[in-house]
């Protein structure tokens, strides 16, 4: 069906590999307009409680944008293409369920802006992050001097901005980029354990954690407490709620059934 991407599933875990081994896995118009068309059918089926996105092959999670294809746009065409990227980004970032970057190897500039658009980060000891647009005369597009300085302070953004150096994924780690580093043979199988335990929760409440944290990170203190407390509210409207309240008062596992409302 997709010619850029694989979207598999795993039970309730989908996972998403952007296929362009040969171009380590680079992003052109046809992938952002193939994932946009997955993300819409992983958001029709109410099964999926996870997402992971990496790279296919053993070199890149996502090298970058297609150099190729950059080359040939003018101002016009790039900035709907910067759009486009953004979108998808903010796409990612909206889905109800939790999406983990699974980083098997390069992650630069459009790369490592598609993994810090997920809810975080798992990467390869060979793993590579950077901005390096500033080497082609150009600046990120597709989120990367805004997320970056979110995620790792102004200094340390306008550093690898600026500079465009690579980093690795222990040195991703250290300055909060990255949440844990793996051994290349141990990174899918330690993400799918993260997987399964995401899956195990209620969607209700999942959901309510990433909308508390994504929404409350930018306003005041007391704002994100009112939100964190109208969520807190929902929640108890969930089936998932009452079962997971019995269930501990009961001493077992509780089965969390819950759709989404």
């Amino acid at each position: 069906m997709y010619e850029t991407i694989v979207l598999d599933r795993m039970e309730n875990i989908a996972l998403l590999k952007i296929n362009r081994p040969k171009a380590l896995n680079a992003i052109n118009q046809k992938v952002v307009e193939e994932m946009n068309a997955a993300l819409d059918e992983i958001g029709r089926d109410p099964s999926i409680k996870v997402l992971v996105i990496t790279g296919e092959g053993d070199k890149a999670f996502v090298a970058g944008a297609d150099i190729a294809y950059m080359a040939t746009l003018n101002p016009i065409q790039a900035r709907a293409f910067s759009r486009a990227g953004q979108e998808l980004l903010f796409k990612i970032e909206s889905l109800p369920i939790p999406v983990i970057a699974s980083v098997n190897g390069y992650a630069l500039g459009g790369g490592t802006e598609l993994a810090m658009a997920c809810d975080f980060i798992y990467a390869a000891e060979t793993a590579r992050f950077g901005q390096p647009e500033i080497n082609l005369g150009i600046i990120p597009g597709f989120g990367g001097t805004q997320r970056l300085s979110r995620l790792v302070g102004k200094a340390m953004a306008k550093e690898l901005c600026l500079t465009g150096v690579q980093i690795t994924a222990q040195e991703a780690k250290e300055i909060g980029l990255v949440n844990k580093v793996f051994p290349k043979e141990k990174l899918m199988d330690e993400t799918l354990k993260t997987a399964k335990i995401l899956a195990s929760k209620g969607k209700v409440a999942l959901r309510a954690i990433k909308r508390c944290i994504d929404r409350g990170f930018d306003v005041d203190l007391r704002d994100g407490c009112y939100l964190e407390a109208e969520s807190f509210a929902t929640a108890f409207s969930s089936p998932d709620a009452k079962e997971g309240l019995s269930a501990f008062l009961e001493k077992r596992q509780p089965k969390f059934e819950g759709e989404l409302q």
